[in-house]
């Protein structure tokens, strides 16, 4: 059997991090190969590990915390301790990523900054995800996934003015600035073949949630025009009489014809044939359409769509897309026998490597689990253990 290699077997990552953005980047990592020390707390480990109520082991090894650190290493380390400072330094010299998703300035008060890790180890690339950036007016400010949203004009746009503005309900900038934080590891370890030489990685919520908004942004600055996907005129979300459909009108010469044929109404084209006329009357155009919907299944409507080959969905749960046939066959789901929770469900990597598939070569680690394999490993200051943790 031909042994697997891994893209990013044999580098190291020190991983600092904790909650969703740092740790989802670092289980990418990992599930490339990489070798991923988690670096916890004595007692209390990453914050995720104490979602749930008093801790106990089942608490502290929850699901949550399980589907964001499979195939890591967790060590405990007193930080603040000078031991534990010495057996970073030590791992430092022996690694070549350090991640963290701490305030800015937080690594320097700690000592592991760039500057006086790339003194131990000049090829050492490190990367930190805040929530607004390292400088700046909001610099020190607590980062946060729904504080992104609110403070770069994603929560303030709704599909309509009538629809109150509300959170995101996942975390859509903490996923997106982790796998930026990804890309930016990966260049820099190319980079650094080149080179030989380490470099700083800089990734926040904030300028994520710019980004994503890169079009919205380029109609904005030339035009002063808002561009909202959602609420363009011939898109929308629409009941059943048993669930709800949702249809993108738009990328076809004659969307309006095409729905009007679809849900069997009259040929409303004529009197609104073009976007700016739809947009003066989206009201009565989507009530038309409402009205359509509501008569009928969802399954009856999405045929009808489809015959006219237009874009549309059923609006389902997640659990009702967990158990779609097109996630098995995607290989999204990954059965673990858990030490602690017994089996679980984890989501798998979106990103597909012909001549990698993704295993799981670490269950998600108990707090502190691999700390006396590690100093063996890398022959970390023994003596200074008992202080460190």
């Amino acid at each position: 059997m031909t042994k697997q290699h891994l893209p990013l077997e044999g580098i190291r990552v020190l991983d600092f991090t904790q909650v969703m953005m740092g740790p989802c980047a670092t289980q990418m990592l990992a599930d490339f190969g990489a070798d991923v020390i988690k670096v916890e707390r004595p007692g209390e480990g990453d914050l995720s590990r104490n979602f749930f109520g008093e801790p106990s082991e089942e608490a502290m090894n929850n699901a949550v915390f399980a589907s964001l650190n499979r195939n890591k290493r967790s060590v405990e380390i007193d930080t603040k301790s000078e031991a534990g400072r010495r057996m970073i330094y030590d791992l430092v010299a022996q690694s070549d990523v350090v991640v963290d998703n701490f305030r800015a300035g937080v690594m320097r008060r700690l000592g592991f900054d760039y500057d006086t890790l790339s003194k131990i180890n000049p090829a050492i690339i490190c990367a930190s995800g805040t929530g607004f950036g390292e400088v700046g007016p909001y610099a020190h400010k607590g980062g946060q996934d729904v504080l992104a949203q609110a403070m770069t004009g994603v929560m303030e746009k709704t599909q309509d003015p009538a629809v109150p503005k509300s959170i995101y309900p996942t975390t859509l900038c903490d996923y997106t600035a982790g796998m930026h934080l990804v890309q930016g590891i990966l260049a820099a370890l190319l980079a650094r073949a080149k080179t030989g030489r380490g470099q700083k990685v800089g990734v926040s919520l904030y300028d994520s949630m710019i980004a994503m908004q890169m079009q919205e942004a380029a109609q904005w600055s030339k035009h002063r025009e808002v561009l909202n996907w959602a609420a363009m005129p011939l898109t929308g979300v629409f009941d059943t009489t048993d669930g709800a459909v949702v249809v993108v009108g738009a990328f076809k010469p004659h969307p309006l014809r095409d729905i009007c044929a679809a849900l069997e109404i009259e040929d409303l084209s004529a009197d609104y044939p073009n976007l700016a006329s739809q947009r003066a009357n989206k009201p009565y155009l989507q009530g038309r359409f409402r009205d359509a919907f509501a008569t009928n299944t969802t399954a009856h409507w999405i045929k009808r769509l489809e015959d006219q080959d237009l874009l549309c969905a059923p609006v389902r749960s997640l659990g009702e897309a967990l158990d779609d046939a097109q996630t098995a066959v995607n290989g999204m789901l990954l059965d673990l026998d858990h030490p602690i929770l017994g089996k679980i469900t984890l989501v798998g990597s979106p990103v597909h490597l012909s001549e990698a598939p993704l295993v799981i070569r670490h269950a998600p680690p108990r707090l502190g689990e691999h700390t006396d394999e590690v100093i063996r490993e890398f022959n970390l200051n023994a003596v200074a253990r008992k202080e460190a943790v």
